[in-house]
């Protein structure tokens, strides 16, 4: 019973967040409103995704918000000296993609804790940044570049599809995939996992490949959003992508996650903050209430752990 509360908890949460400020302000249920809450909560939706399968595994990746800046920096500086946009949007991928790389080879051949491997690659990346553009946004991006964050397709944000898509395969890879059961495997029991033969550093490798790989793909959504490439851009994202996978039911110690679960959870953080706008919320005390719900998350799947160890005992 506990463990069915827990999962529909979120849904119920964001169905009484949203009626609630339905009826709290007249200009929440608007078109131009809920199209800007959809494209500002892609940008931490895919990020989530891809830290979703790292909290999976048992790990936490602490440089996303560092890998979106630098990523989304080298594609717009790829647009600028000419180019073609898909080309650098590929570009801005493959360079989250080296960068999740570095940090899975990190925790998995010096065998490092993942915590203190993403602390250090978060200010590493995030320096690399700031030297390569000397600390200056680049500008002078093509105005088409502006499709890929704030452009329409059939009357829907171009960035919801790329969610869409994203979260389709996130849950092909988690439910159909060796990958997917691997992840669950090994962090539910590392040790057990080893045992049975699992090639754990090969897949843990290839987990934070893919989540910097998403990041890097946030990059340049978040980049064609400012339309510029700004080395600063992304700090604190990776707080708000693992509060959407805890929020969603997802457990810091590994084993428990899920796609539904984290887009539920990054949604009732994007209607938060958009709410706490609209209601003219001091932007502090917004960080305030995240991180309170943050805490009622963790604290309510502890219970029910407890509880289920009591039973089972």
């Amino acid at each position: 019973m506990m463990q069915r509360l827990q999962r529909l908890l979120p849904f119920l949460t964001l169905i009484v967040l949203f009626f609630a400020l339905t009826i709290a302000t007249p200009h929440f249920l608007t078109a131009i409103n809920l199209a800007s809450v959809a494209r500002q909560t892609a940008v931490i939706n895919i990020m989530a995704l891809g830290m979703t399968l790292v909290i999976i595994t048992g790990g936490i990746d602490l440089s996303v918000g560092s890998i979106l800046a630098i990523a989304g920096l080298f594609g717009a500086m790829g647009i600028k000296h000419g180019l073609p946009i898909p080309a650098a949007i590929f570009v801005g991928i493959g360079c989250g993609l080296l960068c999740g790389l570095v940090n899975g080879l990190m925790i998995t051949q010096f065998r490092i804790n993942p915590f203190i491997v993403t602390l250090g690659t978060l200010e590493a990346y995030r320096g690399l940044a700031l030297v390569v553009s000397k600390g200056l946004p680049v500008h002078e991006i093509p105005d088409s570049f502006s499709f890929l964050g704030d452009g329409n397709l059939l009357g829907v944000p171009f960035s919801l599809w790329v969610l869409a898509i994203c979260a389709v395969l996130m849950h092909l890879v988690l439910e159909h995939t060796k990958l997917g059961r691997y992840a669950f495997a090994i962090g539910s029991n590392s040790a057990a996992a080893y045992y049975a033969g699992v090639p754990i550093n090969f897949h843990l490798t290839a987990v934070y490949a893919i989540a910097g790989m998403l990041a890097g793909l946030a990059g340049m959504i978040e980049a064609s959003r400012l339309m510029t490439g700004q080395p600063t851009a992304g700090q604190g994202y990776e707080l708000q992508a693992i509060a959407a996978v805890v929020i969603g039911g997802g457990s810091l110690v590994g084993g428990e996650g899920s796609v539904v679960g984290t887009l539920i959870g990054a949604f009732i953080i994007g209607l938060l903050s958009n709410g706490s706008d609209l209601l003219g919320v001091n932007p502090y005390w917004q960080q305030v209430i995240i991180g309170a719900v943050i805490i009622a998350a963790v604290a309510f799947d502890e219970l029910r752990k407890r509880k289920l160890s009591v039973s089972r005992a």
